[in-house]
């Protein structure tokens, strides 16, 4: 019997984040700056250490699963909040944790000009206690509580710098995206509880083989569809939204509009990576729908090779960072949907490291430039800022799966998996995920050439005399304080080291044995990637003579030559290809389609409702009858004058007409 870990130290991994953020955010002047980030960093620093502790204790094979606290009972439905820990929830609290701590540190340099400075180290602490709630659940309710509190604190972060209008709008953007696929993802939640009475992890997967002999009782898109997979269905949409899938994606490059901190945090280890832990942890469904692994699959290839496209037109520096997350998103996804869900989360593992660094990296750039964050404006930083250059040199390298790189284990993985796979939409991901290598290449080293090498064209660009963060706008480029840097280089190493060190007992071994599901007969991705796994340094020099390695080899080489070399080339192409270049500028016409399409026809039909349904029908029936009752009372009220002898006169006129009504059959037989 596997040994159980304390509940106690489970409970301080998200209540110490949880406390951080509540003392931050409402001691006022008590706590003051100094204080904030005192006790939000502290706190994280012991959730990552406890984290650190459990993750330890279930590589040696202990477990938990449990109630914390039961808040209702109706009938035989337990509504509570419980943790199930096991080698996926471990995984994701250490990576959740420590990456957050890198942000929290790194924090400190970054806003240490912005008046709303408690309150950011608040917000963040805030997110990092709702996604450790989120991934820690053992239940479907406390599950959707931390999907929507990661949605909250969000929309709060993205929309921090709510004087700007961008700012506001990018914030409620996401929000409202996140809506749509919520509603799927509740809706899945709801047909679960309906078919199994239970909201618990392990009693539903019970019943997942019977719900995969039931049939949707409602007729769905012409035809029948078995109920496992409407379910399975739903809970993707919501995945879509916060994995930010197509086309639910169109809110993660407008989240850029917050903070750098906020980007690398949503990006690299918290928001973003939650739809992607929900379909893992959701395996025992999954592998019962070969149709929505199928969705998930065709969704995901067209996410990485697509999104992946827009990065090389982008001159923002964090965008081009931001539409790569969205690239190597799809690539998670599209392992998803060929049932490699370990080598999914182990490339969502690497990613938050080297993402993270990425981000943080641009933040560094960016405090230099004077937040200027045009990479038109900068070039030739690698001198004035070598540490800065070097370890996001090494986040390019993990980030284009360079060989010994920790990206290069996981991205490689699911590129060999996908060829594995038997399901219709197989040969478009092949397809997708290898061409996107040269993709992801090209647009992250002309992110890494613009920046660092070549022209200093900062020099021709006269700074405004001051900016938004009372920085000096004269000083030359200069590289950023140790609270900056520390954590770049502390995400550096395992950007660098942690696939080589992780690969074969995360992928390989028994680590996620009984947090991940497969059929391997059906769907056979793993067990072929066992069968030719021969060591992770075996792996890497077998890479030298394989597709992938060219092929980022090639979108490197292109991208040096494209803008050091001969840098007149992305001018003349997009000339050349202006068509092309044009839908890439506008992100393929999605945010047009979106806001004067399905927006415009949103309030169309509410317009239509509003004056022809409720003004015209409804206040026009009812408001109708009480004027023409208010009318006929006003009539009436002309006979009320109060005078004794007009109502005597009524009274007898209509006396006279009774009698005179009853008594015309009989007067009329006397007449001639």
């Amino acid at each position: 019997m596997a040994a159980s870990i304390s509940q106690g130290l489970l409970l301080t991994v998200p209540l110490a984040p949880l406390a951080g953020a509540l003392v931050a955010g409402l001691g006022g002047g008590w706590v003051g700056r100094r204080g904030a980030h005192t006790v939000t960093i502290l706190g994280l620093l012991i959730s990552f250490v406890c984290s650190a502790i459990v993750l330890a204790q279930v590589a040696d094979g202990a477990r938990f699963e449990g109630t914390i606290y039961r808040w209702m009972t109706v009938g035989d439905l337990v509504m509570e909040v419980g943790f199930l820990v096991d080698g996926l929830t471990a995984m994701m609290m250490a990576v959740v944790s420590f990456v957050s701590l890198m942000v929290h540190i790194y924090t400190i340099g970054y806003m240490a000009d912005d008046p709303g400075y408690q309150r950011f180290f608040s917000f963040i602490s805030l997110f990092t206690f709702s996604m450790l709630m989120l991934v820690m659940s053992n239940n479907f309710l406390q599950l959707f509580f931390g999907w929507e509190a990661v949605g909250l604190v969000s929309y709060l972060l993205i929309g921090f710098w709510f004087k700007r209008e961008s700012a506001v709008f990018a914030g409620l953007k996401a929000f409202l995206v996140n809506r749509v696929g919520d509603f799927g993802f509740i809706l899945g939640i709801a047909l679960l509880l309906a078919y199994t009475g239970s909201l618990n992890y392990g009693q539903v997967f019970a019943k997942a083989p019977e719900l995969a002999t039931i049939v949707f009782p409602y007729d769905t898109w012409g035809g029948d569809w078995m109920l496992i997979t409407v379910i399975c269905v739903c809970l993707f949409v919501g995945a879509m939204g916060k994995s930010a899938q197509f086309p639910l994606h169109v809110w993660l490059p407008d989240s850029m509009e917050g903070p750098t901190p906020i980007s690398a945090l949503i990006h690299a280890a918290t928001m973003v990576t939650a739809g992607i832990f929900m379909v893992a942890r959701m395996s025992p469904l999954f592998e019962l729908s070969d149709t929505a692994l199928n969705l998930v699959l065709v969704l995901g290839a067209i996410t990485a090779f697509f999104m992946g496209l827009l990065g090389i037109v982008q001159n923002d520096i964090k965008r081009v960072i931001a539409y790569s997350t969205l690239s190597q998103l799809g690539y998670m996804t599209v392992a998803l949907g060929v049932s490699a869900y370990s080598v999914g989360v182990f490339h969502l593992m690497t990613h938050a490291f080297f993402k993270a660094l990425l981000f943080l990296g641009a933040g560094s750039v960016i405090i230099a430039m004077h937040h200027d964050q045009d990479m038109r404006n900068m070039g030739g930083l690698r001198k004035a800022m070598p540490l800065t250059w070097l370890t996001m040199l090494a986040g390019s390298l993990a980030l284009v799966a360079t060989p010994l790189t920790s990206g290069f284990y996981s991205k490689d993985s699911i590129i060999e998996a996908v060829h594995s796979s038997r399901l219709p939409g197989a040969g478009f991901a092949v397809f997708a995920v290898t061409a996107g290598v040269f993709v992801t290449a090209f647009y992250t080293f002309r992110m890494y050439f613009l920046v660092f090498h070549g022209e200093e064209r900062f020099r021709h660009k006269p700074f405004p005399p001051a900016d938004d963060h009372g920085h000096d706008a004269h000083q030359a480029p200069k590289e950023s304080p140790w609270v900056v840097t520390a954590p770049l280089v502390l995400l550096a190493l395992p950007s660098l080291v942690i696939g080589f060190v992780t690969m074969q007992p995360l992928l390989f071994g028994s680590f996620f044995a009984d947090s991940i599901v497969v059929d391997a007969q059906a769907h056979p991705a793993m067990t072929d990637l066992a069968r030719s796994f021969h060591g992770a340094a075996a792996m890497a020099l077998h890479a030298f003579t394989t597709l992938p390695f060219w092929l980022a080899l090639a979108g490197a080489v292109a991208a040096w030559w494209c803008y050091l070399v001969q840098p007149e080339i992305p001018a003349a192409f997009a000339r050349l290809f202006r068509p092309v270049y044009v839908l890439l500028v506008n992100k393929y016409y999605l945010d047009w389609f979106n806001e004067q399409v399905l927006a415009a026809g949103a309030r169309l039909v509410g317009t239509g409702l509003w004056k022809g349904g409720d003004q015209a029908v409804i206040d026009g029936t009812i408001n109708g009858t009480a004027r023409g009752i208010g009318g006929l009372a006003g009539v009436m009220s002309t006979w009320q004058t109060g005078r004794l002898y007009q109502y005597a006169l009524v009274m007898l006129l209509g006396a006279f007409g009774l009698l005179s009504w009853k008594l015309w059959p009989f007067l009329s037989g006397l007449l001639p």
